[in-house]
């Protein structure tokens, strides 16, 4: 097997939801997404995926997400925006490109504290 893995960030603000606690307030948040993808054939070249298309594909979901208001965001309007429910945003997405390679997404928060989604 294969795993290949793409770090990228993004910068947004949000509050939680039903949260009794500091981040029931507005705050923000660098987050740090690690996307992984895992698979067991190369292409002809030698690669599972090009890295380049990956990085194509997190930046277009990331730049969607950067620096505004997730509360506000289409999806995150019903959802709340936790750090588990933004992992998982940004494995549909991805999925939708990379179907059946799609292994996680880890949403770091901070430093200390990431939440991973995966099927």
């Amino acid at each position: 097997m294969y795993r290949l893995r793409v770090i990228d960030s993004f910068a947004s603000a949000h509050f939680l939801r039903n949260y009794e606690g500091k981040c029931e307030n507005l705050h923000g948040h660098n987050w740090r997404v690690e996307v992984y993808l895992e698979g067991d054939k190369l292409n002809e070249t030698g690669l599972l995926v090009d890295f380049k298309e990956i990085k194509k594909e997190l930046k277009k979901i990331l730049d969607e997400l950067d620096h505004i208001f997730l509360n506000e965001h289409e999806y995150f309007k019903n959802v709340n925006p936790t750090s588990e429910n933004i992992a998982k945003y940004i494995y549909d997405k991805m999925k939708e490109k990379f179907e059946n390679l799609m292994k996680s997404v880890v949403v770091w928060e901070s430093d200390n504290a990431a939440a991973e989604y995966f099927e």
